[in-house]
């Protein structure tokens, strides 16, 4: 059994960054109905291209 230990939230920097609004839509549409907010989904989609950076430099 994982021993339970209290999160630590990561520090954030506030970064004001433009998005198309077609883009806009489409995150909002995609987070309707969930508990997801605008910035978890961009943080996430964030991490997720970066991984994937950094795999495909690791393949070549």
């Amino acid at each position: 059994m994982r021993k339970f230990q209290i999160p630590k939230i990561p520090t954030t920097t506030n970064k004001s960054i433009r998005f198309p609004d077609d883009v806009i839509a489409q995150v909002e549409e995609a987070i309707r109905g969930t508990e997801c907010s605008f910035s978890a989904f961009v943080i996430e989609a964030v991490r997720v291209a970066l991984e994937n950076l950094k795999e495909e430099e690791d393949d070549s």
